[in-house]
């Protein structure tokens, strides 16, 4: 039987093109159906020739298992944050989980979050990140008055790094839910590198200094000096964390302050670990322990949490009076945990002891963030390579 040439639609087994006119002239709509058996349809294009490509690329997708349901693929990165971050906030630290709660606020869904996630690509998120890093992303029309007046202000390597991280995060998820074939955050090749800080240490002498210029407080710095305990760690001890008979200070717990408020939770690494103090901290600890209750804090009044001293800002901290007062140059009170590493291995500490010491999770971590302390070791190296040589060829 003749086919009717005549006919708005073309029926094959993949499934329906259809004819229809517009304003604007004949258009095709595509019928087919889902993985799932459901009837849906695309319509809109120009010619039947692309129609036909479209079918066919559906079939395939479904024949392949990589079919994406176009209403899926309309979701937005502001419907699905919300959910990546509320998995986040039950797994991580509060401190943590601020870092990246600010980096979806302030970053990520100004920019994305009515983006659906199949409009995303990858060119578009290269170009983000480097204007992140050039201070001339605009978020909304408040952001681009405010960097008019203030000039562009380049964003650091670890505030990129984590707006990029944050964005990928959630497209890792529309990926999982079938929402996008791949992540077009990916492979982004643009991203800063990070530069490690130089490291501050103190010798013995100017901690001398330091603790005599701090006060009331010397002891703590004597502490944090000694034992490179990090600053949560350090004001979270209680009395009963001391043990004066090994000369030992358990680390059971760690006080952060995010925003206004002080979470108190495990130590970083989430392991609790025992700490020894020298002996010349023998009385002024003791000193701290009386008049309080084992589960007293042990340092300052026992009730409340010490706060951080400040390193910069209008008004001055006790820590950057006493660097003052010291004749010490400007540094954080985080160096003293890298002056205590320092002293240890000066010592002749081994890096596992070192390790254990400061808390790291690994041996290597802490030969990665104080390989500077170890160049010594390259040559001391070399010598015992040449007097293992002599030696041997005298025989």
């Amino acid at each position: 039987m003749p086919s009717n040439s005549s006919s708005n639609a073309r029926r094959c087994s993949m499934g329906t093109i259809e004819a229809y006119e517009t304003a604007a002239g004949k258009r095709y709509r595509v019928r087919y159906r889902t993985p799932d058996h459901r009837q849906t349809d695309k319509r809109g294009f120009r010619t039947k020739r692309d129609a036909d490509l479209f079918l066919a690329t559906v079939e395939v997708s479904k024949a392949t298992g990589e079919y994406i349901e176009p209403a899926r693929a309309r979701t937005t990165i502001a419907e699905l944050g919300p959910g990546w971050l509320e998995a986040k906030r039950s797994r991580l630290k509060p401190s943590s989980y601020r870092a990246i709660d600010d980096a979806w606020r302030v970053y990520v869904m100004p920019r994305w979050g009515s983006t659906p996630v199949s409009a995303i690509n990858h060119s578009d998120v290269r170009t983000w990140v480097s204007q992140l890093a050039a201070g001339t992303a605009k978020a909304n029309r408040r952001d681009h008055i405010r960097t008019r007046a203030q000039g562009a202000r380049p964003k650091s390597a670890t505030v990129v790094i984590r707006a990029h991280g944050v964005l990928a995060s959630v497209l890792d998820i529309a990926v999982k839910d079938r929402r996008i074939p791949n992540n077009p955050a990916r492979g982004v090749d643009n991203l800063p590198r990070k530069h490690r800080k130089a490291h501050r240490y103190l010798s013995h002498e100017q901690i001398e200094r330091l603790a005599v210029a701090s006060g009331e407080n010397s002891t703590l710095v004597y502490v944090a000096a000694y034992t490179g305990l990090r600053w949560g760690e350090l004001t979270a001890l209680r009395v009963r964390d001391v043990d004066a008979l090994r000369r030992r200070l358990a680390v059971n717990e760690n006080a952060v302050r995010v925003g206004a408020d002080i979470h108190v939770g495990s130590p970083k690494t989430h392991e609790v670990r025992s700490v020894p103090y020298p002996e010349f901290l023998e009385l002024p600890i003791a000193k701290l322990c009386e008049g309080k209750t084992r589960e007293m804090i042990l340092f300052g009044d026992g009730l409340g949490y010490f706060g951080r001293p400040r390193s910069s800002g209008a008004s001055r901290s006790w820590f950057m009076t006493a660097l003052e007062d010291a004749g010490l140059e400007r540094m954080t009170i985080h160096d003293l945990r890298h002056t205590a590493a320092s002293l240890a291995i000066s010592s002749g500490a081994n890096v596992k002891a070192v390790q254990r010491m400061l808390g790291h999770a690994s041996a290597a971590m802490t030969l990665d963030v104080y390989a500077d302390l170890f160049d010594d070791d390259l040559d001391t190296v070399s010598v015992s390579l040449n007097d293992a040589r002599n030696a041997a060829i005298a025989r």
